[in-house]
């Protein structure tokens, strides 16, 4: 039986309405193919970019897409390419937005995505790329994950093996219903990925990494740390370090919601995004079209 979820009529409203799209960048003579949900009007130059957790893919943003694409915001859900490590990422994330036209995004990235949206970040301080970030249950070092197998053992796992990694991170035992469903599904698709694409998230998590907040800070970035106060896959401590890291951010906590309030509690977070997003409208920044409260009930595909 599928989730409740992925039975509901606002994700089927979301498959009908919006087209994966493949789009495909070269990175050092290496084709990386990008899937991609971009919904909302393509005027907006300035669109808010979602980055999804390990074990996630881009639909998981569904319900952020279909109540704030309808305000007039464009939206651009990025599945992540099999990649070799986070420079990989970087290089092919910038192709990407030069690739879609994109001279600034805004970017919320929850868990390993607000890891990457860092790490992309600082990777372009020098030709700045990105207005603001939305850091949902992230970190700024890969330590946090010291637990997880390490890099050479995870190359040696089966499928099955690295699919057991990524579930041992949620949560056990009762949870509230939305939490619950949200972790379910999450599980269905943890289920549609493959051992290479696994392989290729799990140590994006692991390998040794970690961000240098001081380029993040001299951009002048505008950055919402958004947390849950209940469990998670990323320990507290690190949750800590982040928050350490961007003492001028605004704080936005949820009492609860689990690894995916995105999912679990997507009306308290879509307010959040638009309150972050606000001081950006009627500037050459805005993540939505100031002229409308109306967008098309179809994607256009362009």
């Amino acid at each position: 039986a599928r989730s409740p979820y992925t039975a509901s009529k606002e994700y089927a409203s979301f498959r009908s309405s919006v087209t994966q799209k493949k789009i495909i960048t070269e990175v050092f003579g290496r084709e990386i193919v990008w899937p991609i949900y971009d919904f909302g009007p393509r005027e907006v130059r300035c669109p808010l970019i979602c980055l999804p957790p390990v074990g996630g893919t881009a639909d998981i943003f569904y319900n952020q897409m279909m109540a704030l694409c309808c305000l007039g915001y464009r939206i651009i859900a990025v599945d992540y390419p099999i990649l070799n490590n986070v420079s990989e990422f970087c290089d092919g994330f910038l192709a990407l937005l030069d690739q879609l036209r994109l001279d600034q995004v805004h970017i919320f990235g929850a868990g390993l995505g607000g890891f990457l949206a860092q790490k992309f970040v600082q990777a372009t301080w020098h030709s700045q790329r990105t207005q603001s970030l939305i850091l949902n249950s992230s970190y700024v070092d890969s330590s946090a994950f010291s637990s997880l197998p390490s890099p050479t053992m995870l190359k040696l796992m089966p499928g099955f093996m690295l699919k057991r990694t990524v579930l041992g991170l949620l949560p056990q035992g009762d949870l509230e219903a939305n939490i619950a469903n949200s972790v379910d599904f999450m599980v269905e698709r943890l289920e549609s990925l493959s051992r290479d694409d696994l392989l290729s998230r799990l140590l994006l998590l692991v390998t040794e990494n970690y961000v240098e907040p001081q380029h993040i800070a001299s951009q002048n970035i505008k950055i919402m740390v958004l947390d849950v106060l209940d469990h998670c896959a990323v320990p507290f401590s690190a949750r800590e370090e982040l928050a350490k890291c961007y003492l001028g951010a605004k704080e936005a906590q949820l009492k609860d919601g689990g690894n995916f309030p995105f999912l679990s509690r997507s009306s308290e977070v879509n307010m959040f995004i638009e309150l972050h997003l606000r001081p950006f409208s009627g500037t050459r920044f805005s993540a939505r079209n100031d002229f409308t409260n109306e967008v098309p009930a179809k994607a256009e595909t362009a």
